[in-house]
């Protein structure tokens, strides 16, 4: 649970543009991430999952400080 806290703490302190711009990052990793896995399977898939994951909260993060900009 920490390993959440510590990404949960670490993503407040980023600006919008920061922020948009790891989604962006972030979406384009589990895109070829995906694409891997249907072509040769991972070694660990559910380093699939911990992105998405990743994914939701960043942009969680992006629309709280949309709304409260």
């Amino acid at each position: 649970m920490s390993k959440t806290i510590d990404f949960k703490k670490s993503i407040q302190g980023l600006s919008i543009d920061d922020l948009k711009a790891r989604i962006a990052e972030d979406e384009q990793r589990l895109k070829k991430l995906e694409f891997g896995h249907a072509i040769s399977p991972l070694e660990n898939p559910m380093s699939i999952r911990s992105l998405r994951r990743e994914l939701a909260r960043l942009k969680t993060e992006l629309k709280k400080q949309q709304l409260s900009a």
